[in-house]
């Protein structure tokens, strides 16, 4: 499960804390962020970013404790040395030494390690109620409204999102669909086709949506078999199934690893000689409208931004029960579908999610003649249910 970035919410306190201190020109404050490692009456130790970070305690220091959903000096309420727990986030005011090991504590600013998980779990849970995921279709300039595509047991409806004076807009990082790797954005960033996430209340039918938090990406999906496999460069070399042409994919640490199941490809390809679960919309004259990955996966209750929601109806796939595997678990031969950046190099790319067992979705006929979305150096996206933004692992 993808964390929710509470770390932004410790850096937001910081540059409140340092605000302070500077009115002061005297005084050159320090801010330590971290997990507290362990803690005993006379210091308390620091997991940080930069290593472990001692901060002494004494009489004199402060304790604050910050809402998780308020992460503000002025909602601070006091607390006390004994409100602090190992694995507890906190902000620690006070001198650095010149060494950076450490810091006699002036404040404690405190996010208890229980209050952050409560409020992860009521965080997912909304977005799980007043979440919708798509595909973006449209946009009309004058209103600025955004249409999206989603799909549920099986059919496309169209919703129109309307954007707010306060609605806060997040960009998905090129390689990540970790909400904590996404960056503050803005409407003008929004693409066609971009997959898109929406907080906010529907309307009665469910056709328009207030948007409070909207999170796009654009992602496309790519496939082949494997032709090499370099463990510790964290590299596979792929022939792409629709250009016949070698890709290298990078593997790092956010990269997503799964086995997708046998049973379920036969049947979400088409293979089994059955209906299978994902087929094209039409249009107008009832030719098929080839539908991507992010569309035809979009339930009504997806999970939070970067998580693993079950979508409703049969609408999608939750690719968290898919089984794990590692780069030393892939065979040369073996056929993988990728997620990667839409403007990723052709040639190389970075992959956010790798499956295998996908050889049905690489042999079917693709939609409209071959006709799927294009992306990713001009093949075209593979529509393998779960390969998309919006699962987790």
């Amino acid at each position: 499960m993808r964390k929710f970035p509470f770390l932004t919410a410790i850096l937001l306190i910081c540059l409140s804390v340092v605000s302070t201190f500077a009115q002061n020109a005297n005084v050159k404050p320090s801010v330590v962020t971290g997990e507290v490692a362990s803690i005993s009456a006379e210091k308390m130790v620091l997991k940080t970013a930069g290593g472990d970070v001692e901060a002494a305690l004494s009489g004199a220091t402060k304790y604050m404790r910050v809402p998780p959903e308020t992460p503000k000096l002025s909602a601070a309420v006091a607390a006390t040395f004994a409100d602090i727990s190992v694995g507890d986030k906190v902000a620690v005011t006070g001198i650095l030494a010149d060494d950076k090991k450490s810091i006699p504590a002036k404040a404690v600013y405190l996010m208890s390690k229980a209050a952050i998980a409560e409020r992860q779990s009521n965080y997912l849970e909304d977005w799980k109620k007043r979440g919708t995921n798509g595909r973006v279709v449209g946009y009309n300039p004058q209103t600025s409204v955004i249409t999206i595509a989603t799909r549920s047991s099986g059919v496309e409806k169209n919703i129109s999102v309307k954007p707010g004076a306060n609605t806060e807009f997040y960009r998905y990082a090129p390689d990540s669909t970790e909400f904590s790797k996404a960056v503050k954005s803005q409407l003008a960033d929004i693409e066609p086709n971009d997959e898109i996430r929406v907080l906010g209340n529907k309307n009665a039918d469910g056709s328009e949506v207030e948007a409070e938090k909207i999170v796009t990406g654009a992602f496309v999906q790519r496939g082949g078999k494997i032709k090499a496999i370099d463990i510790e460069k964290k590299e596979v070399v792929i022939t792409d199934s629709q250009t016949n042409k070698d890709v290298a994919v990078v593997l790092n640490d956010n990269s997503v690893l799964k086995q997708f199941p046998a049973e379920l490809a036969q049947r979400f390809s088409g293979a089994g000689g059955g209906q299978g679960g994902f087929r094209p919309a039409t249009q107008g004259g009832g030719q098929p409208t080839p539908q991507p990955a992010a569309q035809q996966n979009s339930g009504q209750t997806p999970g939070g931004p970067g998580q693993g929601g079950l979508r409703q109806g049969g609408g999608g796939i939750d690719d968290s029960r898919f089984q794990n595997i590692k780069l030393s678990d892939l065979k040369i031969g073996e056929a993988v579908g990728i997620l990667v950046s839409k403007k990723s190099d052709p040639s190389r790319v970075t992959a956010v999610k790798l499956f295998t067992g996908v050889e049905p979705f690489l042999n079917r006929p693709q939609p409209g003649g071959g006709g799927g979305r294009q992306g990713g150096g001009g093949g075209a996206s593979l529509n393998i249910p779960g390969l998309d933004g919006f699962g987790g692992n």
